[in-house]
């Protein structure tokens, strides 16, 4: 081969529009790639693998917001490795991680995996930003005190959040699933919302947005851990995103896609164009 030529041109393993350095980038986004005491069906961890392929078929232009992806200046850092089996020890290396982006002054979206993996990236965000609030998109509750005896479950994970940063400051929409004391908490600190209204009290605040995509209906989200009829139309959710615009998010994650549970990969096109509608909002 003649020195003047190179190998390539290779397919990008990144997500579509990322930018290629961690140092110039103002959103760092990270994969999740664990489902450990998953509940009932899981898989998620394949997805933000999945989730990066599909992100090649995705326009990067949105006519919602005007902006192509190029413009929002993001890093997808890939996928951390985790110890197998270990809980407690995955949920640090994510904690670390999330702390490093934290303090280096940027922005954080991790891509799961199933909802776990919001905790310890909450923990670093609230070092950071302790006048914080989490808006909570989910069909479930998440409020249980533990899950077979498990607390640090996703059935719990609003409650270890709500233990760090204080229940008051949890907004959730789209639950439509729990017990009836996670109900009862969530009436006691007014959590649900019901509408757009509910949500100005805490605009003043550092936002955590968190997405599990059994949010939505299972019509339009099969795959998923927990599907859950009678949830939102893609629509609703697009619209709730673009609402979010105006506020100071600092810190996201999309998770619980579990790609194998929909052959027709709908789900993960939903899902691809979910992370690109908040990357345009952070």
């Amino acid at each position: 081969m003649p020195a003047s030529e190179t190998l390539g041109p290779f397919l990008s393993r990144n997500w579509i529009g990322s930018v290629d350095s961690y140092d110039n980038a103002d959103i760092v986004m990270i994969g999740l790639p664990f489902a450990g005491p998953c509940s009932y069906r899981p898989g998620s961890r394949f997805a933000p693998e999945r989730l990066r392929i599909a992100s090649w078929g995705l326009e990067d232009y949105s006519p919602v917001y005007d902006k192509h992806l190029d413009d929002v200046n993001f890093y997808d850092a890939g996928e951390l490795e985790f110890p197998l089996g270990n809980t407690e020890k995955t949920l640090d290396v994510i904690e670390k991680n999330a702390r490093i982006v934290f303090q280096d002054g940027k922005k954080y979206l991790g891509i799961g995996g199933e909802h776990l993996v919001t905790y310890p990236a909450l923990k670093a965000c609230y070092q950071k930003y302790p006048d914080l609030a989490v808006i909570h998109f989910d069909a479930h509750t998440d409020l249980r005190e533990d899950y077979l005896g498990e607390k640090l479950s996703h059935a719990s994970v609003m409650r270890r959040i709500g233990e760090t940063i204080g229940f008051e400051n949890i907004k959730q929409i789209g639950i439509r699933s729990g017990l009836q004391e996670e109900f009862d908490l969530m009436k006691k600190y007014n959590t649900l919302v019901k509408n757009s209204a509910d949500l100005e009290q805490i605009k003043h605040k550092k936002i955590f947005l968190t997405i599990d995509v059994d949010v939505l209906d299972p019509a339009f989200m099969p795959g998923t851990g927990t599907p859950e009829p009678d949830g939102l139309m893609y629509r609703e959710l697009a619209e709730w995103i673009k609402y979010l615009k105006d506020f100071d998010i600092v810190g996201a994650d999309i998770v619980e896609l579990a790609p194998d549970y929909d052959k027709s990969e709908v789900s993960t096109a939903v899902v691809t164009k979910i992370v690109r509608d908040v990357l345009m909002i952070l």
